[in-house]
């Protein structure tokens, strides 16, 4: 008795992966986009106002990082 193998796969095309590429890359300028933002919305707080959140400058990059990314 025979028995035939096939393989079969679905083939991404070249335009498709410059598409999901390009996607990529929007998205990411979108979140550090979103990040610089963020930042800049901390520093811009005085002093007294980042004490009453609990915030100190040094965490401002941190603290954005995390709201963004998530990490």
């Amino acid at each position: 008795m025979a028995t035939v193998a096939t393989t079969s796969y679905n083939a991404i095309s070249f335009a498709d992966r410059i598409r999901v590429a390009f996607a990529d890359f929007k998205a990411a300028r979108a979140l550090r986009a979103k990040y610089a933002a963020t930042v800049r919305e901390l520093s811009d707080l005085s002093d007294r106002d980042l004490s009453d959140l609990g915030i100190s400058r040094y965490d401002i990059h941190y603290l954005a990082r995390e709201h963004v990314y998530g990490a």
